[in-house]
């Protein structure tokens, strides 16, 4: 079965965006990201690996499943596909996508339960927050690049999620000297469905 991981940056208090959803405040430069272009380079925008010039494996992740408001920062940017070497899809009841490359998905929960069923490397949840929140309990893994910065407001992490103990297991922690850190969690066993 493929594993759904949550790979997203955060600000210390657990806001994966500012109240206007942008994203500014973290940092995008220093030692932690040689990291995030050489082992994630599957969730870097297809723009950006053309910029750098790289290509991603697949091997990591083959899929994205993102909310309306992730996607709609590319449509805002003029990019219809961002992520072209991914399976795309989009959770959103009331819009269309402008690509046939971008799936839309009225029901995300049920697309990932089908999606994981599938063969092939992992699936990522890109964002957002009420995504994050709605798609909880499917939730394998959670990989976390937490920046040294406290936002106060904004997108929570995992918004709109009722309570429940939803047990995860650090795997892997690394500190830089950015401030950034990355944190890896997987779900413990009983930690949820």
């Amino acid at each position: 079965m493929r594993e759904l991981t949550y790979y997203v940056a955060t600000s210390l208090d657990g806001r994966i965006a500012a109240p206007d959803g942008t994203w500014g405040a973290f940092l995008d430069e220093g030692d932690h990201m040689d990291v995030l272009v050489d082992e994630y380079a599957d969730t870097l925008p297809g723009h950006v690996q053309n910029a750098l010039g790289i290509r991603s494996s697949g091997t990591l992740f083959d899929t994205v499943i993102m909310g309306w408001t992730t996607y709609a920062a590319a449509l805002d940017a003029g990019i219809v596909s961002p992520y072209p070497h991914l399976r795309q899809f989009v959770a959103t009841r009331h819009r269309q996508s402008e690509s046939p490359d971008v799936t839309v998905t009225a029901d995300p929960v049920a697309t990932v339960r089908e999606l994981r069923e599938e063969d092939g490397a992992g699936i990522w949840l890109a964002g957002g927050g009420d995504l994050a929140g709605t798609l909880i309990d499917s939730v394998d893994r959670l990989i976390l690049k937490i920046n040294p910065v406290v936002l106060g407001d904004g997108v929570p992490l995992f918004g709109g999620a009722s309570y429940a103990d939803r047990s995860f297991e650090r795997t892997r922690l690394r500190a830089f000297d950015s401030g950034v850190v990355i944190a890896e969690y997987t779900r413990r066993a009983g930690g949820g469905s």
